[in-house]
């Protein structure tokens, strides 16, 4: 789901990273396959005994990855990208050397990380506007008491007054799975900022922000739900439609993946809504689209199909525990822990090179009990499509590996019109990703090679639906 998710065992590996007193910059080169070297930097601050930083790919013209957590205790040093479904584990052995394993997906490849510099060029993102922009922008900030989270910022607004109207119409975006800022970068890529210029440029007020507890968002990102997270959405519209060149009927939400399946669950409590636009948004139960993607992902990764059927047996099979006991942390760490320990001694070859069991096993129930995966998996959005009353725009590319287009363009238009509402538009573009990027395969890999951004098609299909349904 906006955020990138990788899968092995599970289809969203909960990467864990923390760090002490290895801060500052670690290089490295990774031998992905022989003759092939791909070089990374990791760069780890501290601040108040917290851990935090980012990660670099520049060949791949990635840079600034967020880290979603650093360890380093005793000498040992984790570093864990939850949505990209990389670890690297290692041994500091002085101030100048780490020597360890990094792991993503069915990959496991040393890596010795030293403090000498690789050159980095910043990656060639054609479609990122710069400064000065033909409209006003404005920093703001917005509660949600409930979460006691106060969060951060950005409205762009037309300098034109919309075709004569005093007051503008307004998109709300929410972002993917994972903490995102507001520009919900990923990659080197900013999406919501392409997005957010297009629309206000025609004619469209957007605000945009930063997930709580990430970036200048306060709160706390961890063992929120989306449930929780569409209560952020709720507060970003209350406060929208105070906003005094704003016209309060007029406002509406478009949400990435995730947020796609966020913005339903607003809209259908909240008549006020004046539009929902889904992008790659899920139509499926969450337990159904995780299996389907943990396949394609996985194919696309050069899985055999028997190691594919086993990955699928097992997801399906660890699923269900949570479903049955849903709520019930320890009750699903027992009944995990007795399945995968038969599993895995059953079929080792399940267990990547250069890991162990345990800690595979520790790796996928941690990630299983968290709430937001918990969650997840027993959430079928088909109900709440159906309470969906205002206009509903659907968009996806054929080759999203991460929300299947046809399923879910056919389950989100399907139970829209089950509900009575039959103003609903279902677009699908050919060969594009999960991110709306143009490419031929779809592979989540490809992602940060891909100088396009957001496809100026869907781009386009976007704005002008907007405006159809706020004339």
């Amino acid at each position: 789901m906006k955020r990138v998710l990788f899968v092995v065992l599970v289809s969203l590996i909960n990467l864990i990273s923390y760090g002490q007193n290895a801060t500052g910059d670690w290089y490295g080169n990774l031998e992905v396959q022989p003759g092939m070297v791909l070089p990374l930097v990791f760069h780890i601050t501290e601040a108040d005994g917290t851990y935090s930083g980012t990660l670099d790919s520049p060949d791949q013209k990635a840079f600034g990855i967020p880290i979603t957590t650093v360890t380093y205790t005793d000498a040992n040093l984790q570093v864990e990208i939850t949505n990209m479904g990389v670890k690297y584990t290692g041994t500091v052995k002085s101030d100048t050397l780490v020597e360890g394993t990094f792991t993503q997906g069915p990959l496991t490849i040393p890596l010795q990380l030293t403090r000498e510099a690789i050159a980095v060029e910043a990656p060639n993102r054609p479609q990122e506007p710069q400064a000065p922009f033909p409209y006003t922008v404005q920093e703001v900030t917005f509660e949600n008491k409930a979460a006691n989270a106060i969060f951060s910022g950005t409205i762009t607004l037309p300098k034109v007054v919309f075709k004569g109207k005093k007051k503008l119409p307004a998109v709300i975006l929410i972002s993917g799975s994972g903490p995102q800022d507001r520009n919900e970068e990923l990659l080197g890529h900013k999406p919501f900022l392409v997005i957010a210029d297009y629309l206000t440029r025609n004619g469209i007020a957007v605000l945009r922000y930063d997930d709580r507890g990430t970036a200048k968002s306060t709160g706390k990102f961890t063992g929120a739900t989306s449930a929780d997270f569409a209560t952020d959405a709720q507060a970003a519209f209350d406060f929208l439609k105070t906003h005094p060149d704003i016209d309060a009927s007029k406002i509406g939400f478009a949400g990435h993946s995730e947020g796609g399946l966020i913005a339903p669950m607003v809209a259908a409590t909240n008549k006020e809504v004046a539009f929902i636009a889904l992008i790659a948004g899920v139509g499926q139960p969450g337990d159904e689209l995780l299996m389907d993607q943990g396949y394609l992902i996985g194919k696309a990764q050069g899985l055999d199909d028997e190691m594919l059927r086993k990955n699928r047996i097992a997801q399906e099979t660890m699923f269900n525990i949570v479903k049955e006991n849903y709520g019930d942390t320890e009750k699903i760490k027992t009944a995990l822990t007795a399945y995968l320990e038969n599993a895995l001694d059953q079929n080792p070859e399940m267990i990547p090179e250069g890991s162990t069991k345990e800690n595979l096993m520790k790796r996928e129930i941690n990630t299983l009990v968290s709430d937001w995966f918990q969650y997840l998996i027993i959430t079928d959005p088909r109900p709440t499509l159906e309470k969906v009353t205002c206009p509903v725009l659907a968009i996806n590319g054929s080759l999203d590996l991460q929300v299947p287009s046809k399923k879910n363009l056919d389950n989100i238009e399907e139970s829209v019109k089950k509900g009575g509402n039959t103003d609903v538009t279902i677009v699908e573009f050919p060969n594009l990703n999960h991110l709306f990027q143009t490419t031929t395969t779809g592979s989540p890999s490809e992602y940060a090679l891909l100088e396009e951004t957001f496809s100026p098609d869907a781009l386009k299909v976007l704005s002008d639906w907007i405006i159809k349904k706020t004339k």
